[in-house]
């Protein structure tokens, strides 16, 4: 306890108020927001485009349609996304794109994801067994930030058909 009060009466007085005021309003901002009931978004898989791989990986931009079930408006300005495939993490990408989802509405967003060589290689060693049933299990984890206090997470999960399923290829 002297601790405290010898930081609150020393030359850090000033800062040390600063800092514990931001924390209180942090915390209150982040318990108000939870007070009125906002829905998670809704983030789906729109598409995945290869881009220009780079040395041994492979790369894509992936599309994901965002969707804003609230009654305002969430701005965004960056998004962090990670695709595991098969349970195994297999691609991850950001973006500092920004944008808003409107009220009701949706949007697009395209982020550049990165597969590391290695993950393809234990990727391909993995898909006989996938084969059989002709389904991936992917689950997409991400986030968009909002400033300090706005962060917005989600997930995705679903199952990936296979097109040499539908070839007879099994």
């Amino acid at each position: 306890m002297s601790f405290v009060r010898t930081l609150l009466s020393g030359p850090f007085s000033r800062v040390a108020r600063l800092v514990a005021i931001g924390a209180v309003v942090t915390l209150t901002l982040n318990g108000c927001a939870g007070l009125f009931g906002a829905d998670p978004l809704r983030v789906n898989v729109a598409g995945i485009e290869p881009i220009d791989n780079q040395g041994l990986e492979m790369r894509f931009n992936i599309k994901l349609r965002v969707q804003n079930p609230n009654d305002s408006t969430i701005s965004f300005n960056g998004i962090s996304v990670d695709l595991d495939l098969n349970g195994k993490p297999f691609a991850s990408g950001v973006s500092d794109q920004s944008g808003t989802v409107p009220r009701f509405g949706e949007t697009v967003v395209s982020v550049p994801l990165t597969v590391p060589a290695f993950t393809v290689v234990r990727q391909a060693l993995a898909l006989p067994g996938a084969m059989q049933s002709g389904q991936v299990p992917y689950t997409l984890r991400g986030k968009l930030a909002s400033g300090l206090t706005g962060t917005t997470r989600f997930v995705d999960q679903g199952s990936l058909k296979l097109p040499m399923a539908d070839m007879g290829l099994q």
